[in-house]
């Protein structure tokens, strides 16, 4: 183990072939030696544009760690038991390293615990499993909670600081739904009276058309008694971009992501902000602490721990900026790895 804090490398440019003397004589370097035997697979729980990141980031993390490969495959159906067999699949072919958002928040445990019992490194990748347990090796996921929390209290403010606020989200059954609403609650608490939260919509995040009719729907029945909307699923918030703008309503509208027509939005006024997430880091940084796993280079202080892999509201003010901070945030994610999250020797 790193008697103090493990040093950081592998920030950017390839090593070479081997460890600095330092790494080899156990000094706790976190240097991937050598990564061409990790073979990483990153598996979301089925086909969503969030993920999509996750290619272009497991590519470049292969080329600048030198891995054997970063594959990324995904169900066509969010199944668990599909993900299963597509994990059994992959483990079959060589894969050794694990990426996972699990289907099932409250069954993936077992999934993870069938993994590490093969020797196989893994990490719980864009969501944590319910309850306080993780079996993956760690897990680096959007603290949903915090990120929906910022989302309202923005979308609160640009509503005056009072009226009615609705919020969008996706599977009610999802132990990621049930924090973003606490979230939400939270920052309308804090309110003091002043905001009511006139109604949570829920299950409408399965594909755009589902959430445009639920949006239309909402807008028609309580539209003239909506002063803010804040979503915090990707569909629904693309949805209400696009239905604010067509409707001509004055709600102030706080979404989720990145979506070219949120941020078009954004930049055109109909949409008040984003609240973004950080997808490349949780893929690049994933597969780098994966690769230091697997050739049990290092290992993890701390089992199953949760790290914030970050939010950043989006306005027009840092609309051509936020994505700096997203990646001094990576960085920094990399820095804690090696610094608290890893043991190294």
């Amino acid at each position: 183990m790193c008697s103090t804090a493990c040093t950081l490398k592998n920030s950017g440019e390839p090593t070479g072939g081997r460890a600095p003397a330092s790494a080899r004589a156990g000094g706790g370097s976190a240097v991937l030696a050598d990564g061409s035997a990790t073979k990483v697979a990153l598996v979301p729980g089925g086909a969503h544009p969030y993920f999509q990141p996750w290619k272009t980031a497991g590519a470049k993390a292969k080329k600048t760690y030198r891995l054997g490969d970063v594959r990324f495959d995904e169900t066509a159906e969010w199944d668990q038991q599909k993900q299963n067999n597509l994990l059994s699949t992959l483990a079959a072919r060589g894969y050794n390293a694990f990426g996972v958002f699990g289907v099932s928040p409250t069954d993936v445990n077992t999934t993870f615990a069938d993994l590490k019992s093969q020797g196989l490194a893994v990490a719980s990748l864009g969501s944590c499993p319910a309850g306080k347990k993780n079996e993956a090796d760690f897990c680096l996921s959007t603290d949903v909670e915090l990120a929906a929390y910022k989302a309202a209290k923005a979308a609160i403010d640009a509503m005056g600081g009072k009226g009615r606020l609705v919020h969008l989200t996706s599977n009610n059954v999802d132990a990621n739904t049930q924090l973003r609403i606490k979230g939400v609650a939270r920052a309308v608490e804090e309110s003091g009276g002043k905001v009511r939260l006139l109604q949570t919509v829920t299950d409408i995040d399965k594909d755009l058309q589902t959430a445009q009719k639920a949006v239309s729907d909402l807008l028609t029945a309580k539209g003239n008694q909506i002063q803010g909307i804040v979503s915090t699923a990707y569909n629904p918030a693309v949805a209400a971009a696009d239905a604010v703008r067509s409707s001509g309503s004055r709600a102030k509208v706080v979404a989720i992501d990145d979506d070219a027509k949120i941020l078009s939005s954004i930049s055109q006024g109909t949409v008040t902000a984003t609240v973004v997430q950080n997808p490349v880091g949780q893929a690049e940084v994933g597969a780098w602490a994966l690769a230091l796993l697997q050739t049990e280079q290092c290992a993890m202080r701390d089992p199953g721990q949760s790290i914030d892999s970050g939010s950043f509201v989006v306005t027009k003010q840092n609309l051509t900026t936020y994505d700096r901070a997203r990646k001094a945030k990576t960085a920094q994610l990399k820095k804690r790895f090696a610094d608290d999250v890893l043991a190294c020797g």
